[in-house]
Order: C-alpha cells, then sequence, then structure tokens
C-alpha cells in the first residue's frame, strides 16, 4: 500500500472512529432534546459505516468477495434523519409515529434492490442470457449508473429544504418558547449537509460523464470530505449536547392572554405614535408610565407576546428606525453612530451590540448593504 493510501485510511478511519465515539456519547445524552440527539447519532452511525466500507475498500475487501454480499448501501436514509433530527429538537414533545416511518420507505426500497442485484452474482455466467430482464438492467442500472447517488442526493436536498423550513417556521408548542438562537447550529448542520450532498452529485455526474464512472476522479478526496464532516458533526452535537432550544413558560388562561394582547398594542401604538424608543434615557419605568400599566405587566406582555426583552425589543425599534434614516439621501453627510444617536441609541456599545446580534455583522456594514 502507498504512502498516500496509508494516509487516506488514517483519516477515514479518524472520521469513522470519532463518528462512533460521539454517536455513543449523544445516543446516550439524557436532556429535553434526547430523541434529537440520537437521530444525530444514528447521522453519525451511517457515516461512520460508509467510512468503515471505504477503508475496507482500500485494503481490497467488500467489492465482490465475501463482504460485499455484507455491506450494504443506506445511501437514501440521511435525507430521512436529517428532518427527523431537525423536527424532533425543535419539537419538545415529539415522539416518532406509525405515519412517520413512510419517510424511511426509500431506504427500505433501496435495502432490497440492493440485494436483489448483489443476488445476480450467483447467476452470472459471464453471458447475458444468465440473468432476467430484470436482474440484467436492474444490475447495469444500479452499478453502471449513478442512480442510489442521484436519487440519495436529491433525497438530502429534498429533506434539507424541509428541515430548514421547520427552523424558520417552528411548530408552537404550548408551555414552550423556542430559544432560536440555539438553533442557529442546527441549521448550520443541514446547510452543510446539503452543501455535500450537492457536491457530492455533481462530482459523481461529472466523473460517470466524462470519466467513464472510474471513481479516480472523486473518490478520495470525496470521502476525506465526508470523514472532515463526521468529526465536525460529532463535535458541533458534543459541544451543544446539554444545550436547550426552549425553556418552559407559563400557560396563560384565556383572560391574562387577553389581557397582555391589549398591553403589547398598547406598547405598539405609544411606540409607532410617539416614537419613544427614541428617547436614550427610555426605561421600563418610563414605557409603563406611558402606558399607564404596571412594570411588571409590561415586562409579561414584552415576553409573553414579543417574546423579547425590554431592552432587545426597544434596541429593535431602534435598528428599524437607523435603516430608514440611512436610507434617506439627506442624512448621508452624517456619520453611522451620529444616525445611531438620532435613532435613540445612548451608547456606541448599545449599538454595536445590537447590530452584532441583528445582521451577524459590524456595524461599517451597514452602508454597504441593503438592510
Amino acid at each position: 500500500m502507498e504512502t498516500k493510501d496509508i494516509l487516506l485510511v488514517v483519516l477515514l478511519a479518524i472520521g469513522a472512529i470519532q463518528g462512533i465515539i460521539y454517536g455513543g456519547i449523544l445516543w446516550r445524552t439524557r436532556t429535553l432534546h434526547k430523541t434529537a440527539k440520537q437521530f444525530l447519532a444514528t447521522i453519525l452511525f451511517f457515516f461512520s459505516y460508509r467510512l468503515i466500507a471505504e477503508i475496507l475498500h482500500s485494503f481490497g475487501l467488500g467489492r465482490y468477495d465475501t463482504w460485499y454480499y455484507i455491506l450494504l448501501e443506506y445511501n437514501w436514509i440521511y435525507g430521512a434523519l436529517i428532518y427527523f433530527f431537525v423536527l424532533s429538537y425543535v419539537t419538545p414533545t415529539f415522539k416518532l409515529k406509525t405515519k412517520h416511518w413512510i419517510h424511511f420507505l426509500p431506504v427500505l426500497i433501496e435495502i432490497i434492490w440492493s440485494f436483489f442485484i448483489k443476488a445476480q452474482n450467483f447467476y452470472w455466467d459471464g453471458t447475458r442470457e444468465s440473468l432476467s430482464w430484470l436482474g440484467y438492467w436492474g444490475y447495469v442500472v444500479w452499478m453502471r449508473y449513478p442512480t442510489m447517488y442521484i436519487i440519495a442526493g436529491g433525497l438530502i436536498v429534498y429533506y434539507s429544504f424541509k428541515a430548514e423550513k421547520i427552523l424558520n417556521y417552528p411548530p408552537v408548542i404550548p408551555g414552550y418558547r423556542i430559544i432560536k438562537e440555539n438553533t442557529k447550529w442546527i441549521k448550520r448542520v443541514v446547510i452543510a449537509l446539503r452543501i455535500f450532498s450537492i457536491l457530492f452529485t455533481a462530482i459523481v455526474l461529472i466523473d460517470f460523464l466524462f470519466f467513464d464512472y472510474s471513481y479516480s476522479f472523486f473518490g478520495d478526496p470525496i470521502f476525506v470530505i465526508m470523514a472532515v464532516i463526521t468529526y465536525w458533526l460529532g463535535l458541533e452535537g458534543f459541544a451543544r449536547r446539554n444545550t436547550l432550544a426552549f425553556k418552559k413558560v407559563e400557560i396563560l388562561s384565556e383572560k391574562d392572554q387577553f389581557q397582555l394582547e391589549e398591553i403589547a398594542n398598547k406598547i405598539s401604538n405609544v411606540m409607532t405614535e410617539k416614537k419613544l424608543y427614541k428617547n436614550q434615557e427610555l426605561t421600563l419605568a418610563g414605557l409603563s408610565e406611558a402606558i399607564d400599566v404596571k412594570s411588571y405587566l409590561v415586562t409579561k406582555a414584552l415576553t409573553s407576546i414579543f417574546n423579547k426583552k425590554f431592552n432587545d425589543y426597544i434596541n429593535e425599534l431602534r435598528f428599524n428606525e437607523l435603516k430608514s434614516l440611512i436610507k434617506d439621501p439627506k442624512n448621508d453627510k452624517f456619520t453611522l453612530l451620529s444616525l445611531a444617536f438620532e435613532a435613540g441609541f445612548n451608547s456606541k456599545a448599545s449599538f454595536n451590540r445590537t447590530v452584532k446580534k441583528i445582521t451577524g455583522n459590524s456595524p461599517k456594514y451597514l452602508k454597504s448593504e441593503a438592510y
């Protein structure tokens, strides 16, 4: 075995071993997100399984020997696992129900079909006539064309978009409120897996169309990337194994809900009409006095109806005001900081924090980007 082959095996082995270790840790994690962590662990286990299969291939095992009939393809399972990982993460009461198993039907089809295709080798005597029509063409389509990879890539892309939609519009569960900041890493995972899937599928197609499907063009780099992703997924999951995406909240009675909605409307109206947020000295007590409502009820309305703390709510209004000021051509002569003070921010630090929190960028990008 050449040095580059040894290095490849080592890299794949590191990814596979770490995937198994982190997967085992996540599987045993006991938090509100127990089910979600088990789905993530399952993704890691299947990634590790695929890397181990590739390591065996590097040693000449698993092509057309005994291992060939043991190692199956599970490429069509990743899409469903990604989807249920996200769904269970943003749904604290999630339970896998009978209706959910339909999403794993492609995996069952892949396993049955894989067994059928591999069984053709028992009948093959070197002639086309030794196989049935379905056996021959099934073998050709399955083994000589990138069919399984294209379908796998399509499933991952499809389910990744479904998962991202759930992240953007999570289900409303009574008694729980989602902490969106704690779901950002999930979106990174979903996007990374989608990009990897698209890249993998594109390179397979290029290799098939222009390099006679030799695997030599894409094999090593793709599986190294897969090993890196496995390692990264494990680290992400391990680092956030105790991070909760939800917090429990009080379930309001109909009367209390109506009262808080009325207070929220008062807050919105006074902000729209009087622009109290432009007052740099505005406090919770000042807002309470302005709408003639006790402070604790204002706080409760902000957290229950707007899902925001007082400072975050006011600073977001100031940020929106700043955007309007920036768009006005007559304000081009003013500095960004002076416009921020005009919008109601009372310090440069508060302004910088708010912009970073909302946009993810520093304030200098505000004038160059269309917000």
